[in-house]
């Protein structure tokens, strides 16, 4: 009972610790308050750095508010600062978001986790919805909203206790953020794109340790690909060995309006699968036409090597999304009209008003960092204090450091996005001016190891109340102790094994990607 009292105390103070933590967006406005402020104390400030070839760089710290770096403020807000920041990162965004909102509304995904969880025997099925809630990344927040209560259903429908479905499959969607089969899901997109944005605003090279090129929406994929069967083990093993034993012994309910039948495929979903594999097949049959016709590899005048396909893969993975969605919809008879297909953009469009809002302020913020000088005085001077460790000469002692700082801080301050928008443009630099082997590909994946790992046991994670509210219609007195306690073994052995793995990446050469 003492203990159980400590554990609520402890989640209680970290509940309000995160609630009193300002939205991403009211952080970055008073930031950029804050930093404009600031330049018209330490304007004119002059240090040295060291460059690439040895030799030393002179900074000096604009005053932004002085009367050309306001004009320049107002006159790149909209553009230079936001709207083609980083190359565009944002239209690249919103591109993948349009094609992932064809295959989220047609109700492929739910089709393919009901198709999948009937043709399982028992032993499987633990392992099936790990991995499946890894795969679901690549309809963002979908596998919250469908797999998890899809999960508890399946389970409920075998005699099972739910919550143990549930459990598994929510540890399988938020690892997933950081995994999958896939290459250039969303997630690879944000954070990639955003990668290469923190490190050339800085001038740090984004490239590998061996000097080669870094492609932001698949510089992970050779990690991301292993990392799913790791995790997926380690999600069935956790649920065998931990949460299943003791979720068996617990009593559930199985609501009286809920007809377990539901969970059978329907015709209408059964004809949805056969289009969309056709329209997978396809989809393909286009992408290998335009790999050997006009986006083949070329060679251009300067000697380098283009290849035009991989340049555009993002552009090449919204289609795909776009034409298996579409052929599900129209076979499955969720969309009856081309004018379906473009209200599922649309309303995806419709969820990405936050992301809207929180680049414009966040973008100019850094646009303003970048400008001003101070972003790199902040790099300098936290390279410095690391140095004055002694940490320069210990890169992994680095890796768990920044795992473990990540891991921490995402118990109080939910979202991916703005997390990195957060600690990228401050520890991307700042690492690799430490040790160049801190590549910005590495750091990135070490942010995504520990973002993914804790957002299981957090408060702060925008969907744990409906999880909570998912698992309550068959435990009506669970509390979000309870879930937490019922997710910790998935987060710590996650973190534990994922952490490991990356290090073995860096440790024997191994590209995280390509």
């Amino acid at each position: 009972m003492a203990n159980h009292q400590a554990t609520d105390t402890t989640l209680s103070l970290v509940e309000k610790i995160g609630k009193k933590i300002p939205d991403p967006i009211v952080i970055f406005m008073s930031l950029l308050t804050f930093c404009f402020l600031l330049t018209a104390v330490v304007g004119g400030l002059t240090f040295d750095t060291q460059n690439p070839g040895g030799g030393v760089t002179t900074h000096v710290i604009k005053n932004m508010t002085e009367a050309e770096n306001v004009r320049w403020l107002f006159d790149n807000a909209l553009l230079q600062n936001w709207l083609a920041f980083g190359n565009g990162v944002l239209g690249v965004i919103l591109i993948v978001m349009l094609g992932v909102g064809v295959a989220e509304h047609s109700g492929l995904l739910t089709a393919v986790i009901k198709k999948l969880g009937t043709r399982l025997p028992d032993k499987l099925l633990a392992p099936a919805l790990v991995f499946l809630g890894i795969m679901s990344s690549i309809a963002t927040d979908a596998g919250y909203l469908v797999l998890v209560p899809l999960a508890g259903l399946l389970y409920a429908g075998l005699g099972k206790n739910p919550l143990i479905g549930m459990a598994a499959a929510f540890a399988g969607v938020s690892a997933g953020f950081s995994a999958n089969l896939i290459p250039a899901t969303p997630i690879d997109v944000i954070l990639g794109m955003n990668a290469q944005v923190f490190a050339e605003s800085q001038g740090v090279p984004f490239e590998r340790a061996n000097g080669t090129a870094l492609t932001p929406a698949t510089m992970h994929y050779y990690f991301i690909f292993a990392s799913t069967f790791l995790l997926a083990a380690l999600g069935a093993w956790v649920t065998a060995k931990f949460v299943a034993p003791k979720l068996e012994k617990m009593d559930y309910v199985v609501p009286e309006d809920m007809h377990l039948e539901d969970f059978n495929i329907s015709d209408d979903e059964k004809r949805g699968l056969k289009a969309s594999l056709w329209g997978l097949i396809g989809a393909l049959g286009i992408i290998v036409a335009l790999g050997m016709g006009p986006l083949a590899e070329f060679t251009d005048e300067t000697g380098r090597t283009v290849s035009p396909l991989l340049n555009n893969v993002i552009l090449l993975i919204a289609m795909v999304f776009i034409i298996i969605g579409a052929a599900f919809g129209f076979a499955s008879k969720k969309f009856t009209k081309l004018m379906d297909v473009i209200n599922a953009m649309v309303g995806q469009m419709n969820t990405m008003g936050y992301i809207l809002v929180l680049t414009f302020f966040c973008y100019n913020f850094l646009g303003l960092l970048s400008y001003s000088g101070l972003g790199t005085y902040v790099t300098f001077v936290g390279a410095t204090f690391l140095q004055s460790l002694g940490l320069q000469e210990f890169p992994i002692l680095l890796i768990i450091g920044f795992v473990f700082t990540t891991a921490v801080i995402n118990l109080f301050v939910g979202g991916l996005t703005s997390k990195w928008m957060l600690l990228g443009p401050i520890f991307i630099p700042m690492l690799y001016a430490v040790n160049p082997n801190m590549t910005p590909d590495l750091v990135t994946a070490a942010y995504r190891v520990a973002d993914s790992s804790t957002n299981i046991i957090t408060p702060m994670m925008s969907y744990a109340g409906v999880i909570l509210a998912f698992m309550r219609k068959y435990k009506p007195d669970l509390s979000f102790g309870d879930m937490i306690l019922m997710m910790l073994p998935y987060s710590v052995v996650f973190l534990i094994a994922w952490t490991t793995m990356l290090i073995a990446f860096f440790a024997f050469g191994i590209p995280l990607g390509f």
